[in-house]
């Protein structure tokens, strides 16, 4: 390779939230560190966003606000929530407001000034398509742009690549059937529709069957869900614990048995689950039309959609009963998956890097988040995200997000990096 491939202590992949957290702790890292660490961040979409298509004016983060990208790393940092806040002369009024979970909006506004503040180490517009081991110990980045194909060499990767929407494998989309992720984007040709059907039991399905219901008042939204009513989540205080740094710990070392166990006790504070709030506003509406006789949101409980049609002027849908086998066809303008997201999967592009696995296929991973590979592999390559297998339910989430950044880093750069990894064994 020519000499002018640049050289890099790390290069990240994807720049969602997770390797945003990382970019800040690398700059804080260095600004106080007679060892510099060099890091460059690659990201596909042409400027930082992060679920844009679900940022519904009036939906509110599920999170503490001090779980932002860095306090529970660094409470003193200058990329806190609450120094965005100050920044935007909002926070006095957010004292006032008396609420720890900010806007989603107002959240997504404070990772896009965070990420304006980093982005000296951000290529974006930069589709990552190929990792090859080179002699040395570096792994060569390929990266596609409009202005050609870079390649970046690492001594070590992290994989942040996100979630991708998931749609049941019989669904094909289309114009009239999309997943909810693009919601927004969407809306504006829904304008005229008099019928619109959301799957889904969690909470982005109530949310957009809110949004529709609000938006479109003309409009009928037909719910359609296995469950026989949207269930609470879970948000109390002892079982919130099961995203504290700790929790990881506990969860890491555990055996299998007892990990699935965890997940399977614990789902109901991140999986299928809505917020109380939204829950009883829902059921408020269907019961005020239930009243004037005028019902326009219309809850399909245990049941499912068996087929979807695409017709001259929307989509006739088949709703059937779980219960009674009863089946209802719904003639709809569009049909609106809220089915959730799975982890985008690495192991296509870490074809050529001899990366270790469990009996189930899965990347085995140690406790600071590295892929066990082969000795032979020098550099080091890092997940922040689908490791829930290894590390828990907070693998995707937010609530960990400062203190895996800080983790990873301390791995790369060594103990001058703060919290240092707690352990580097691997699963039994």
């Amino acid at each position: 390779m020519s000499q002018a491939v640049p050289v890099y202590d790390l290069v990240g992949v994807g720049f969602g939230p997770s390797n945003l957290a990382l970019a800040i702790a690398l700059t804080e890292h260095n600004a106080v560190s007679p060892d510099k660490t060099t890091g460059v961040f690659l990201e596909r979409q042409p400027r930082f966003g992060w679920h844009r298509g679900m940022l519904i004016e009036d939906a509110t983060m599920q999170v503490s606000f001090l779980k932002d990208l860095v306090t529970l790393r660094n409470p003193t940092s200058e990329f806190s929530f609450l120094c965005y806040l100050h920044s935007k002369d909002r926070l006095i009024d957010f004292i006032n407001h008396k609420n720890l979970f900010p806007l989603r909006v107002e959240f997504h506004d404070y990772l896009e000034w965070a990420a304006a503040k980093v982005d000296d180490l951000v290529c974006y517009g930069h589709e990552v398509i190929s990792v090859e081991p080179v002699d040395g110990g570096y792994l060569d980045v390929t990266a596609r742009s409009r202005d050609g194909v870079n390649v970046y060499r690492a001594r070590n990767l992290v994989f942040a690549t996100g979630l991708r929407p998931h749609m049941p494998a019989e669904v094909a989309p289309s114009e009239r059937v999309w997943h909810n992720r693009d919601l927004l984007e969407r809306a504006a040709e829904l304008e005229g529709g008099k019928r619109f059907v959301v799957v889904g039991a969690g909470q982005s399905a109530a949310e957009v069957a809110a949004f529709l219901h609000e938006r479109f008042p003309a409009a009928e939204v037909c719910a359609v869900f296995a469950r026989y009513g949207y269930s609470p989540a879970d948000d109390s205080a002892f079982a919130n614990r099961i995203f504290d740094p700790a929790a990881v710990d506990a969860f890491y070392d555990a055996p299998a048995d007892v990990k699935q166990s965890l997940v399977d006790y614990h789902g109901n504070t991140n999986y299928s689950v809505v917020d109380i709030d939204l829950i009883d506003e829902l059921y408020r509406r269907v019961y005020r039309e239930k009243v004037l006789g005028a019902q326009r949101l219309r809850l399909f409980n245990v049941s499912r959609v068996t087929d979807t049609v695409e017709t001259a002027s929307g989509v006739r849908t088949t709703v059937e009963s779980l219960a009674t086998g009863e089946r209802t066809v719904l003639d709809a303008d569009a049909v609106i998956y809220a089915t959730g997201y799975r982890p985008a999967d690495p192991g296509p592009l870490l074809a050529s890097c001899p990366c270790d696995r469990d009996e189930a296929g899965r990347l085995r991973v140690g406790r600071d988040y590295r892929v066990v590979t082969d000795p032979a592999l020098g550099p080091g390559i890092y997940l922040q995200g689908g490791t829930e297998h290894t590390h828990g339910i907070t693998s995707s989430l937010l609530s960990n997000t400062a203190i895996r950044a800080a983790e990873i880093l301390a791995s790369i750069a060594g103990a001058g990096c703060r919290p240092p990894p707690r352990s580097t064994r691997l699963p039994d």
